[in-house]
């Protein structure tokens, strides 16, 4: 689930609270949970230092604290993220920089085996949701958001890959890590989404549900289809110069 309680013009307790009444003792929601603030080969790093002396920068980097599940605040994923991130029960994966979280009847098991070198491919919860035939909810929000899509960046040939690099806890330590993973590019996911909602047109059982919450629009969806739909979207849409200046890839948290 993807949401913006300014546009729906609702409390943070108030939706989830109707989410889960909904959703019933056998449901289970999940939402992302990102952190940028822990890496410093991430865009939000890069704007945070730009103009730092090289020693206010080392000093920074000294100073950027370790990734922990338990407590690491997300970083520009809204307020209803962070209410089912605090939310009593709720289990969070463990990825330090594109972790998840989820609150009811399968959290743990949907939670569970995150890849610390795999942001959103088939070891990480999304592949895990893929296969429990999950459903996305956008409310308020568009595509662009859409974290499902990323996980068709892992299933197509010739995906671009980049180091990663971030600050964690092992053992009690804190420590630096490193690894290669998907380049994750989000700037076409719109014109995607778009392309996926286009498959309706003069279909009796359309793949996209729409609905008006409170004062925003909300869209559902299964999440297997709209993977399998943006394998092959991407396959066909993007050309390998589109991967040419990852500083322009709108998944800026990461970048």
């Amino acid at each position: 689930m993807h949401a913006s309680l300014r546009r729906l013009g609702a409390a943070p307790a108030v939706v989830l609270s109707a989410l889960g009444a909904v959703l019933g003792s056998s449901g289970t929601m999940v939402v992302p949970t990102f952190t940028a603030g822990n890496s410093d080969t991430s865009r939000t790093h890069r704007e945070a230092t730009r103009h730092m002396s090289e020693r206010d920068r080392n000093e920074y980097l000294a100073r950027m604290p370790a990734f922990e599940p338990s407590k690491t605040p997300s970083e520009g994923m809204g307020r209803f993220a962070e209410t089912v991130r605090c939310a009593v029960g709720a289990v969070r994966s463990v990825h330090p920089q594109t972790s998840f979280a989820a609150l009811g009847a399968l959290a743990s098991q949907l939670m569970a085996d995150h890849d610390r070198e795999c942001h959103l491919g088939e070891r990480s919860p999304l592949a895990r949701l893929y296969r429990a035939d999950a459903q996305v909810l956008l409310l308020g929000v568009g595509y662009e958001v859409c974290s499902a899509f990323h996980l068709a960046e892992y299933r197509i040939q010739g995906a671009p890959w980049k180091e990663y690099r971030c600050v964690v806890l092992r053992e009690g330590e804190r420590q630096w890590m490193s690894y290669m993973d998907v380049d994750l590019d989000d700037g076409d996911f719109s014109a995607l989404g778009a392309a996926f909602e286009a498959l309706d047109t003069g279909r009796s059982e359309t793949a996209v549900r729409h609905g008006q919450v409170g004062c925003g629009e909300a869209r559902l969806f299964s999440l297997k289809e709209a993977v399998d739909f943006a394998t092959a979207w991407l396959a066909g849409n993007r050309p390998p110069s589109i991967f040419a200046d990852p500083s322009q890839n709108a998944a800026r948290f990461l970048h």
